[in-house]
């Protein structure tokens, strides 16, 4: 029997799958992080360049503050960042720049990072574990699963003996962003990947999207996994990741050994549950197997995103058409893995595809980024007639005499002399007006009440009705009435 350790996800990859990666402003991590330190956790999921740009566009606090402030309320548990060759900014950033982005990251409180290229350039990630290694951090590298004719375990193995050579690798894991790896796929492909890996621990990260993950995280324990990633309460399951109440009840059912704090846990998964009811955010829930995700493969956070936006324009009722297009672009530009940035390139092609006059009439700047190689070569080749449509478009040509990515001393020139790093990475990355308005906000709040979040949405939108005479409070049994006198 084996001892299992857990890594919670809730407050990063959680909220990006389930409540579109806006939610968690400090408050609400800074109350329930001293718990969280003392569950028993390997690690947690706490952020990535995209949730701290939305950190400084929707909530304009201070992303570095959050970093500090959360790492000083736990600081027994290590806070993980998923990274790749961005940060914030969509564009490939250039190496010296991602450089300081991992040392700022370390001297703020990140100590584990989740690094991963979404096609398995070996050499841009090799290179990219080097610099983090030299910032100090712990290097978890990602082996991101999927299905198609390529990706076999001799695929899959082949990189990981390459990152077992690799000294800035500490540790590797299955990413799994649609929740696809089945028990009988596992009992191949690990003891594939262990065997290359020659001694390094493997992890796996895999979505319920399809309800797959939890039967293969009961499975793979004995096939030599020695730590699973899940969420908590509200933030699990549906189109995140398991549930680690069920999942140490299961593991520990099968003999295994869980050394968390059971109570500790109720608690982080009740905290969760008080936000979501208050700000009424939706709860994950078990999922149906659905062979249409064997095709397209879209994520969590994707999937969420891409029907909030069909609703927003109106075109929900399309969303099967959508679906089977999503799987005919991806065929075509040979089988990207659907993690970030491609399932949102493949989405977006999808959509312009459908509500467009012709197929790849319209094609966005990253796609043909994509097709011209920038992010590396795709695992199956691309379809020629398709290639060759978007590379005659007039904006292939510009974006293929675009310099490269420029060094940060070259972007400092274009800012005020004096500012700290930390203010430099914002800036070089995000509109100066949201970098501003977050500098004038100050500190980000210490405090947060799930149950006095709806008295103070009462009292703000009061302050807006400077001629209301009367108010009236009705709930499960409790009235109260508030009138202004005539005197």
């Amino acid at each position: 029997m084996a001892t299992i350790e857990l890594v919670d996800v809730s407050i990063r990859d959680g909220n990006q799958s389930l409540w579109g990666a806006t939610r968690f402003p400090t408050r609400q991590i800074l109350q329930i992080a001293p718990v969280l330190d003392r569950v028993g956790l390997r690690a947690v999921d706490f952020t990535s360049s995209t949730h701290m740009g939305i950190a400084v566009r929707n909530h304009r606090e201070n992303p570095w503050e959050r970093i500090r402030r959360t790492h000083a309320a736990m600081p027994h548990t290590p806070l993980q960042f998923i990274t790749g060759f961005r940060f914030i900014s969509w564009e490939m950033a250039h190496p010296d720049f991602m450089k300081l982005v991992y040392e700022r990251l370390v001297a703020n409180g990140i100590s584990r990072f989740a690094l991963l290229d979404p096609m398995h350039e070996m050499t841009n990630l090799l290179s990219s574990a080097k610099a983090i290694k030299e910032a100090g951090g712990e290097v978890v590298a990602a082996l991101i699963y999927t299905l198609s004719e390529v990706h076999d375990d001799a695929f899959y193995a082949g990189l990981a003996k390459q990152m077992a050579n690799c000294p800035s690798i500490d540790r590797v894991y299955i990413k799994d962003p649609a929740g696809l790896l089945t028990p009988e796929r596992a009992r191949t492909l690990v003891p594939a990947l262990l065997a290359a890996l020659d001694g390094k621990p493997l992890e796996l990260h895999s979505h319920t999207t399809v309800g797959l993950s939890p039967r293969t995280y009961v499975l793979v324990p004995d096939l030599g996994i020695e730590v699973v990633q899940t969420a908590c309460g509200p933030l699990s399951n549906g189109s995140s990741l398991p549930d680690a109440h069920r999942v140490v009840s299961n593991l520990r059912a099968m003999g295994h050994t869980v050394n968390v704090d059971d109570r500790l846990l109720g608690v982080v998964a009740e905290y969760f549950t008080r936000i979501a009811l208050v700000e009424r955010l939706p709860f994950g829930t078990p999922r149906e197997f659905d062979a249409a995700f064997l095709q397209h493969q879209l994520a969590g956070g994707t999937l969420t995103t891409t029907l909030r936006q069909l609703t927003e324009l109106g075109l929900e009722e399309r969303y099967d058409e959508l679906i089977d297009e999503v799987t005919r672009v991806r065929a075509e530009l040979g089988y990207p893995i659907m993690v970030t940035p491609f399932p949102q390139i493949v989405v977006q092609q999808a959509l312009s595809n459908i509500i467009g006059g012709e197929r790849y009439e319209t094609v966005s700047d990253q796609l043909i980024r994509y097709v011209l190689g920038s992010f590396g070569r795709p695992a199956g080749p691309i379809d020629p007639q398709v290639k060759d449509r978007i590379l005659a478009q007039r904006r292939a040509k510009e974006i293929e005499r675009e310099p490269g990515p420029a060094p940060p001393e070259e972007q400092r020139e274009k800012f005020r002399r004096g500012i700290s790093d930390e203010e430099f990475l914002l800036r070089a990355t995000m509109p100066e007006q949201q970098v501003d308005a977050m500098l004038a906000a100050g500190p980000a709040a210490d405090h947060y009440n799930p149950d006095l979040e709806p008295v103070k949405d009462l009292l703000r939108e009061l302050k807006t009705r400077s001629r209301l005479s009367q108010l009236v409070v009705e709930r499960d049994g409790f009235w109260l009435a508030v009138g202004q006198s005539a005197g």
